[in-house]
């Protein structure tokens, strides 16, 4: 597989914008895939290029083994989409997908000597806090029991029986991944980190997203939004209008920071 190819694999861009002075790679939650942020391309392009990661397992990479592990997620991402990005390229990353984007830079930092444009770290706690969680371990109604609890999941997976077979082992994959994950207590990047949390979200404290101020040496801030763990879903102008403000400059910001 040549480097294209392995791009091709990982990477996908709804809304192509080659002119555009930033890239934002995004990282989907726990059973998300890249589709997740069609919504984000179609907002921020042509001034922010948009790259959708597919993680193995799901949708058209479904015949793929599934990684159970951050690390070997990050490291994997790393070789594959590592050499397309510069320093240009911001990472946003939802609950799970906010800590493979935090060692994903780590790794490019260290291994490359690249620092990105800056860490969005939305609806996740920071690496320094850990919960101890079991939902990887239920069965299968256990595991859907979560999906429901949290919102976030189109009601209509819950009643095709064909489509749960296929969808819960990416799922169990990711929930084993980032609830085996134990980040360091000093483990820091160099580039900003905006964090983002959900006013009623029950995975996410205020307290646990501003410790994220303890991994960077550049700049911090938090932003805080009506809804719960997918809070995304009911303010997408606000968080893309943030997201523009924070790598444009623009002035004008979301009403609903904190």
């Amino acid at each position: 597989m040549t480097e294209n190819d392995d791009e091709q694999l990982w990477l996908r861009c709804y809304r192509p914008a080659p002119e555009s002075k930033f890239r934002l790679l995004c990282l989907p939650h726990a059973g998300g895939s890249a589709s997740y942020y069609l919504p984000f391309a179609q907002s921020l392009a042509p001034e922010i290029e948009v790259l959708a990661v597919q993680y193995p397992g799901r949708q058209d990479r479904r015949d793929e083994r599934c990684v159970t592990s951050i690390d070997e997620l990050a490291d994997q991402l790393l070789r594959s989409v590592g050499p397309r990005l510069d320093a240009s390229t911001a990472l946003f990353g939802h609950s799970m997908g906010a800590v493979l984007a935090f060692e994903f830079a780590r790794r490019m930092e260290q291994e490359t000597g690249f620092t990105c444009a800056g860490i969005f770290a939305s609806g996740r706690r920071a690496p320094s806090c850990h919960r101890h969680e079991g939902v990887h371990r239920r069965d299968d109604s256990g595991i859907l029991s979560e999906l429901a609890d949290l919102g976030g999941t189109d009601p209509r997976l819950f009643e095709d029986e064909e489509l749960l077979r296929s969808y819960l082992p990416a799922l169990r994959a990711d929930y084993r991944a980032i609830e085996t994950y134990r980040g360091e207590v000093n483990a820091m990047v160099d580039c900003s980190i905006t964090a983002m949390v959900g006013e009623t979200d029950p995975r996410t404290t205020l307290d646990e997203a501003q410790a994220w101020s303890g991994h960077t040496t550049g700049k911090f801030t938090l932003w805080s939004f009506p809804g719960g763990h997918f809070f995304l879903d009911g303010n997408h102008t606000q968080v893309t209008r943030l997201i523009r403000s924070q790598l444009l400059g623009a002035t004008t910001e979301p009403r609903s920071a904190s």
